[in-house]
């Protein structure tokens, strides 16, 4: 099998009938030239399917033009919706992508992140993660860093995320306006910030209400469907009694809804339910799931801009954003 033979610029140089500087010239578009060289230069490239040496221009210029993405889940709903808007806004750029996925597995995320500096990208976008603040602290000063679905304290100003406290406080406060008082929490892994934030915002809707934190009512999940309906299958062995349930996320809702079919426990005539994502199929589920909606478009138009004018050394403004009560069929007053 025969390979194609890399054409070069000293290829376009003879085609074009110029000198190779004049091609540089031309390539790097930085001086002027006359136009019928440049024609001809533009002509050559087109007929002979140059392509250009990307790393070797990174090393003259000191910029690889890419930006290194490092996501926690191919699959995972949300996070590919955010990862999807940061493309479609670099899309509009001169920058390009190059996506890692971390696992959720701190040693995992350090080899995918080496990877990528390892390919020269000029910045990295930390979108989830569990990555320890100090390590994130650490990369931030040796390489443009933005942090999106997350944020560092003392790296506020690189943060671009939703404020999860008050989100979980008023998907809580949902369900007590409801008149609900015995109130589950279907947690998510409780070493991730996000389902920390969650739950302490349930936590405190609930005590500004005067009602005890039951914690027999609360049971931790993986943000997975399977352990929203296994969580839900441990409330009701145990006996407890609950009229409605916070899911921390849409998917573990989608499990905790089943396990309660399974039971004869209606939706929400007995057992009102609220998740948090607002995921496409939420406004399709039977009976379609209130929730409180991430505006992860925003999330990843906000996380690629502030990444280029960080890369361009330009002034950028990041703020919390706020997610939004999406009320449908699965909540009702307390009967």
């Amino acid at each position: 099998m025969s390979v194609a033979k890399k054409v070069t610029i000293q290829d376009i140089a003879a085609k074009a009938a110029v000198s190779i500087s004049t091609v540089s010239r031309v390539l790097n578009g930085r001086v002027s030239v006359a136009e019928a060289k440049r024609t001809a230069v533009l002509q050559a490239v087109e007929d002979l399917g140059y392509r250009p040496n990307i790393f070797a221009q990174s090393l003259a210029s000191g910029h690889s033009m890419t930006i290194g993405i490092l996501t926690q889940e191919i699959r995972g709903i949300f996070y590919d919706e955010l990862v999807f808007h940061i493309l479609e806004e670099l899309r509009e750029t001169s920058y390009t992508a190059i996506i890692a996925d971390g696992h959720w597995q701190v040693e995992k995320s350090l080899e995918a992140i080496n990877t990528l500096i390892d390919r020269q990208v000029d910045g990295l976008i930390l979108v989830g993660g569990s990555l320890p603040e100090e390590k994130v602290i650490e990369l931030s000063k040796n390489k443009p860093l933005i942090l999106a679905g997350r944020s560092v304290s003392t790296l506020a100003s690189q943060s671009v995320y939703v404020d999860n406290f008050l989100g979980g406080y008023q998907a809580t406060k949902h369900l007590i306006d409801l008149g609900h008082r015995h109130i589950a929490h279907i947690t998510g892994e409780i070493n991730q910030e996000d389902a920390i934030e969650r739950f302490n915002g349930y936590k405190q809707a609930l005590e500004d209400a005067g009602l005890r934190v039951e914690e027999k009512l609360i049971v931790e999940g993986h943000f997975q469907e399977q352990s929203g309906l296994m969580a839900v299958e441990m409330l009701l062995t145990r006996g407890q009694v609950f009229t409605a349930i916070f899911s921390g996320n849409d998917q573990m809702a989608y499990g905790a809804s089943l396990a309660l079919y399974r039971r004869g426990i209606r939706v929400p005539d007995d057992v009102s339910l609220i998740g948090f994502d607002d995921q496409t199929m939420s406004g399709y589920t039977i009976p379609p799931l209130t929730t409180m909606r991430q505006p992860a478009g925003r999330l990843g138009r906000a996380a690629a801009n502030a990444m280029i004018n960080l890369i361009k050394e330009e002034p950028f403004e990041t703020r919390p954003f706020q997610a939004e009560l999406i009320v449908r069929e699965s909540t009702a007053r307390h009967r």
